[in-house]
């Protein structure tokens, strides 16, 4: 049987720590052998406005193989539709069958804010207490629930272009995480100046974050920007600046290297190179690389999102829903 799961089921199904952890795991995993990635360039399908990345990943420990189907079409605004839509599809990783069929939206969000979490807490500096989060959409919101859930923050700084957008998170988490302030910052550099850990959740063209602004000891997760290479959020200088305190930490080599904006004009400006993108958040989990070694150190997590954070949240939400009888089952076989 198939157990399919609507975003409804999905929604408040777990917790950020619970998702937190199986994604540590999960990249635990991969530095063992015990999972898998693929190691090439990801695949996409390109038309009009419109691209379609295939992404996939073995968890072996979890016995099962997960594919999401991720589109993004900038033109879905005129239409009244996400930009971005997705299905993830789980199997079962000894025979095959089709465990279940999911929709992308809770799970991308919920495993984006996980990666985000482990990647801060193996390479912010210990103790950090201050959060500023450039963008204020549900990404947004999943990163200061899952960050402020790791430290037990009463209060967020948060920037965007709309006040009404900041007014929406400050709803949202209000429910979410009684007692957490959010404060309003008048610029992203505010933002920056005031916060030792920093998450970029835009789809913005052009850097909202510039290297000159950072300081020794801080942290900045750059997660938001679409797998687009004409898509950045932070300058060239943040990367150089992270890459000489020896901490440029991203998900997948391959897909940051294709997918995403802020490596790709970095790398065409000459501020870094191909193998200054070369440590991945397994090898610092695993305990391969050392992470942060001085509280000094500027540290930059580049995520773009890899198929094995879904097997690793897919497999959570599937056992939870099951355990609480949710989802429609049926035989797709029949």
């Amino acid at each position: 049987m198939t157990t399919i799961l609507t975003r409804s089921d999905l929604t408040g199904l777990v917790t950020p720590r619970e998702v937190a952890s199986a994604v540590e795991a999960a990249f635990a995993d991969l530095a063992e052998g015990r999972a898998a990635q693929p190691h090439a360039e990801p695949a996409r399908l390109t038309g009009h406005d419109a691209q379609f990345v295939p992404m996939v990943g073995l968890l072996g420990s979890g016995g099962l193989v997960a594919g999401k189907l991720l589109s993004d079409i900038p033109g879905n605004r005129e239409r009244g539709l996400p930009s971005q839509q997705s299905v993830l599809v789980l199997a079962d990783a000894d025979d095959g069958a089709p465990l279940a069929i999911l929709d992308g939206a809770v799970p991308t969000r919920l495993r984006t804010a996980a990666a985000t979490r482990v990647a801060t807490r193996h390479l912010a500096r210990p103790g950090w207490d201050t959060l500023g989060v450039i963008g204020a959409g549900p990404l947004a919101a999943a990163h200061a629930v899952a960050l402020a859930d790791e430290r037990g923050l009463e209060r967020v700084l948060v920037w965007s272009r709309s006040s009404a957008t900041v007014e929406r998170l400050r709803a949202t988490l209000a429910e979410e995480v009684p007692g957490l302030e959010v404060v309003a910052a008048a610029s992203p550099r505010a933002v920056v100046e005031a916060s030792e850990v920093v998450c970029t959740v835009t789809p913005s063209r052009e850097p909202l974050v510039e290297g000159a602004w950072l300081r020794p000891g801080q942290h900045l997760n750059a997660v938001g920007s679409p797998p687009r290479t004409d898509h950045r959020e932070v300058d060239a200088a943040v990367l150089a600046a992270a890459r000489d305190s020896g901490l440029l930490v991203v998900d997948s080599t391959p897909a940051a290297l294709h997918e995403s904006g802020d490596i790709a004009h970095a790398l065409a400006e000459g501020a870094i190179t191909a193998e200054d993108c070369s440590l991945e958040l397994a090898a610092v989990v695993g305990g391969r690389h050392p992470g942060r070694t001085c509280d000094r150190q500027i540290t930059v997590f580049n995520s773009v999102g890899i198929g094995l954070e879904d097997a690793a949240v897919g497999r959570l939400l599937l056992d939870a829903a099951r355990a609480r009888g949710l989802g429609a089952e049926i035989t797709l076989s029949a």
